[in-house]
């Protein structure tokens, strides 16, 4: 995959929160393409954070936020109180391959389920503040989220590989 084309300067509000959106989902995969499975489970910290994980948890973020608060879906993700951060965990069937399928499958359920909402429309459970915000809120929400995590990605694939996306 080539790195993904910046987003348009222009368009409606709607069309510059979706681009920029896809741009930050597209550089997830970007900054994944090539790293072996034995890299991409390695942890650089004292933390449950590998790039392979960061994937996953991504994955987990898109439910939680479009199925599970937006549409009001019945969604459960993999950390419970118990395991809070389960979403972090590698099993040894994942693959780069297998959970990057699975961030796209997310991302396209995502998709679908905005398609159905205004950008005032408000998510069908509320925040833990009590209030519920509107997929305008949390189109923002999810490209500060994604971008952040791009930027972990930025310092993994720096230490363990040497890949940086200088051009």
């Amino acid at each position: 995959m080539t790195k993904p084309k910046y987003p348009a300067f222009f368009g409606s509000e709607r069309e510059l929160l979706e681009s920029h959106l896809e741009h930050n989902r597209l550089t997830v995969r970007h900054k994944m393409e090539g790293l072996t499975r034995d890299l991409a489970i390695r942890r650089l910290a004292n933390s449950p954070t590998s790039a392979l994980g960061i994937v996953k948890h991504l994955t987990e973020v898109e439910g939680w936020w479009f199925r599970h608060n937006l549409a009001g879906e019945d969604w459960q993700g993999s950390s419970t109180d118990e395991f809070p951060d389960a979403e972090f965990d590698i099993f040894p069937e994942d693959s780069v391959a297998s959970l990057l399928h699975d961030y796209d499958f997310a991302c396209e359920i995502s998709r679908d389920i905005c398609a159905k909402y205004s950008l005032d429309d408000l998510a069908q459970r509320p925040h833990r503040t009590g209030s519920s915000p509107s997929l305008r809120w949390i189109y923002l929400h999810m490209i500060e989220e994604i971008a952040r995590h791009n930027g972990h990605l930025d310092i993994y694939r720096e230490l363990l590989d040497g890949t940086t996306d200088r051009d």
